[in-house]
């Protein structure tokens, strides 16, 4: 799941996103770089924050540092990018990786992208950074689709991120998740890549 970049205002995020073109420059202030091991305590910090306090992720129990370095050696294995954005004084401001969409071998050509910021961190481009990243590095590995699942209640920005890179909704699934008391649907994005290497 992709976090909002705008959370304090997510309809007036959506309709200024609309109105933008993706711009390519890491905007000043922040880098991009591929993640490393050691970054997995403060990936984890950034991800229990959601689990913990809002519906971006539909997971309930906060991910251990087992599991959050296991899904990155399972990233590194398969040779899924892992990026991260950090401030100049090396603070991790957020995350972003893809993974397989589904296990089965003929979705081969497809992945899924999460996008998490952490929370002094939204509003800044930084979620606009690592999704253009993340699409150039998919393109360059040879994947054909992105696929984006989106909780379908407080996350106008996240789509209108994803709308801004040519990513288009593609169908819903109501009520098929249930967290802090109420039931929560989702959304799914799909941007079709073109110059990969893989036909």
């Amino acid at each position: 799941m992709v976090l909002p970049d705008d959370e304090y205002d997510p309809r007036k995020a959506l309709r200024a996103a609309r109105r933008r073109r993706p711009d390519p420059v890491v905007p000043a202030g922040f880098s991009i770089r591929d993640a490393v091991a050691s970054d997995m305590p403060d990936c984890r910090a950034i991800y229990n924050h959601y689990v913990l306090n809002s519906t971006v992720t539909f997971d309930e129990k906060p991910m251990t540092y087992a599991q959050m370095r296991a899904k990155f050696q399972k990233a590194e294995h398969r040779g899924w990018p892992w990026l991260v954005a950090v401030s100049p004084s090396g603070e991790l401001l957020g995350f972003a990786y893809l993974s397989a969409y589904r296990d089965k071998s003929a979705y081969r050509f497809t992945v899924e992208d999460s996008i998490y910021l952490g929370p002094a961190a939204t509003g800044k481009g930084i979620g606009k950074a690592l999704l253009s990243e993340l699409i150039e590095r998919a393109r360059t590995a040879g994947y054909k689709e992105i696929v984006a699942v989106i909780a379908d209640q407080g996350a106008e920005a996240s789509i209108g991120l994803h709308e801004r890179f040519g990513f288009r909704e593609i169908g819903r699934m109501g009520r098929v998740g249930y967290k802090f008391d109420r039931w929560l649907g989702t959304v799914y994005l799909q941007l079709s890549l073109k110059g990969g290497k893989k036909g």
